[in-house]
């Protein structure tokens, strides 16, 4: 069984930190939002600091992590904002503590990174979902959901993937993903999780048709999709315009590469680099139900 961290409750100390880019604008909503909660927030070192496009030189962004991932009193770690950053500083991380007492560890995009680290090395649960950097433009949906899984109430979602077609079928199995780009950049290393009889999802944002189709294609030949129980795409959105055209979209490339599996697959998740980008929690057991007539059906089981 994977760790599961305790979940909050009102009173609960919680940390922002950054540990990857810098944040460039007010998180001052975001901060409200949470203590609405009932939570009480700590502001690490990093939310207020800049070296370059970082929030503070590596030394600081890792001191920062470290000093809440070893604090017994927060419960739980929002990452400000992702970025690119959260490599350069995981392997100066000391999990000892984090592993004798896990708490959540909140975030997506860059923040993949720690997220695949604390299943791959940890067998501890994480939630990919809205960062402070992103609430102000979040669905009450997606905020919603969040609360819910950091407090621990029952997390289910209907939806449909429009003229997208889907792959029917009914599945269940640990939830793994994330970024598609990041979930690449740590194969071959420790973070690198294990696909087998998993259910995956992905998102990215801001790549080329091209770019999608190399990552989904590196992992087709490494066996990883030939595995899985399911697979949830999410937004691939602010995709690049190629000066000749590539042919396909995303959603094209994708399922060319695993309509071979008779696994379901859906498309159109709300996860990813949208306003609605709900709350996934990794290393939970879930059920996946993709139906023609009902579209998806995702729950979280306890």
């Amino acid at each position: 069984m994977i760790k599961q961290p305790a979940y909050l409750k009102k009173g609960d100390k919680i940390a922002i930190v950054c540990p990857a880019k810098k944040l460039t604008r007010s998180i001052a909503y975001a901060i409200t939002v949470l203590e609405g909660w009932g939570l009480q927030v700590v502001i690490g070192k990093t939310v207020h600091a800049a070296h370059h496009q970082f929030a503070g030189d590596d030394s600081l962004r890792a001191q920062d992590l470290q000093s809440v991932l070893d604090d017994p009193e927060i419960k739980a770690i929002i990452a400000g904002r992702g970025g690119y950053g959260t490599i350069r500083i995981i392997d100066d991380l000391d999990f000892t503590a984090f592993n004798a007492q896990p708490k959540w560890i909140v975030g997506f995009s860059d923040i993949t990174v720690l997220l695949s680290h604390l299943i791959a090395k940890l067998n501890t649960q994480s939630i990919h979902a809205q960062m402070p950097y992103t609430f102000d433009s979040a669905t009450p949906e997606s905020l919603e959901s969040l609360r819910r899984a950091l407090f621990g109430e029952v997390i289910s979602y209907e939806c449909t993937s429009g003229n997208i077609p889907n792959r029917n079928g009914v599945a269940e199995g640990v939830l793994i993903g994330g970024n598609l780009t990041l979930l690449v950049m740590v194969e071959g290393s420790p973070s690198e999780m294990d696909y087998t009889d998993k259910i995956l999802f992905i998102e990215d944002v801001g790549e080329h048709e091209y770019s999608i189709d190399r990552m989904m294609r590196m992992l087709k030949r490494s066996g990883k999709l030939a595995k899985l129980k399911g697979l949830i795409v999410g937004a691939f959105n602010e995709v690049e315009v190629e000066d000749i055209p590539f042919g396909s979209s995303p959603e094209q490339v994708i399922w060319e590469i695993v309509k071979e599996y008779d696994y379901p697959v859906c498309f159109g998740f709300p996860t990813g680099h949208i306003d609605d980008n709900r709350a996934m929690a990794l290393g939970k057991l879930v059920s996946l139900k993709v139906a023609e007539q009902k579209g998806v059906i995702l729950l979280f089981k306890k």
